[in-house]
């Protein structure tokens, strides 16, 4: 069976399975996918592009709800300083050039992080984006950008104190639901896949608050080389296992079995 056919086959199966709400992915591997092709760091960034690309359009047709990328994380401004520019102009003009395919297919642009701290030639074109692209109903594509989890978590915990102390929270009676008022994530839906490339067995400090009961799909996969069938078969696994929730199963099937009946 050729590639298209695989790839129509798995997409029908996953289509047919209930379908994770949120799925962050950790994009991994750029420079190492160019440096074994004997090509600069910077080409593999741009790679990737083409993957983001196709990724988006796949959760899109899934009718996935929310795809968070993490496209620069708060500890990269720390590499070389022609990489990071490299990095800043590869962002622009994904802004620039993926602006129609954004707007005409109703996804809402979202960035998450410090942004900030980006050059004011990328906040332009993204500020922009996610201004005209506010109103879209469709999948919420969020770009994390100068972004950490501890960053994060310590930005919505000062946040949350400045609100306890002008008297708008009891700060006896704060709950989980009004410490993620202040996350960046706040309105998007329960993380419930994320997944990393490259073979790396780590979180690297994204979305550490909303993962704690994500499922996690590890892949060796470089970033540039992860497309349409790769993240149907992230998918297909994370739709292959229970979730329990601190429940044990046999709870978990009771509490779906009028669901099932009802199906």
């Amino acid at each position: 069976m050729d590639r298209p056919s695989v790839i129509s086959t798995l997409e029908q199966a996953v289509k047919a399975r209930p379908m994770p709400r949120h799925v962050g992915i950790i994009m991994d591997g750029n420079g190492r996918w160019a440096e074994s092709r004997g090509l600069p760091r910077l080409e593999g960034h741009r790679e990737a592009t083409s993957s983001v690309r196709e990724v988006t359009r796949t959760a899109r047709r899934l009718g996935i709800q929310a795809l968070t990328l993490y496209a620069f994380s708060s500890q990269n401004w720390a590499r070389p300083a022609e990489e990071v520019a490299g990095l800043m102009d590869l962002l622009r003009e994904y802004l620039e050039r993926e602006r129609a395919e954004i707007l005409d297919n109703g996804i809402r642009l979202n960035a998450i992080g410090d942004v900030d701290r980006l050059p004011r030639y990328v906040r332009d074109p993204l500020d922009r984006l996610r201004a005209d692209s506010a109103h879209n109903t469709g999948m919420v594509l969020s770009l994390a950008l100068s972004y950490g989890g501890r960053e994060e978590i310590l930005h919505a915990a000062r946040r949350l104190a400045e609100a306890v102390e002008r008297g708008e929270l009891a700060a006896g009676r704060v709950e989980e639901s009004d410490f993620e008022q202040f996350l960046w994530t706040q309105g998007l839906p329960p993380l419930d896949l994320m997944v990393r490339t490259s073979g790396e067995l780590r979180v690297s400090n994204f979305l550490l608050w909303q993962m704690a009961y994500a499922e996690m799909c590890f892949t060796d996969a470089l970033w540039p080389d992860f497309r349409t069938d790769e993240f149907l078969r992230c998918v297909s696994q994370y739709q292959q296992r229970e979730r329990r929730f601190g429940l044990t199963s046999a709870q978990v099937q009771r509490e779906d079995a009028p669901q099932q009946a009802k199906a």
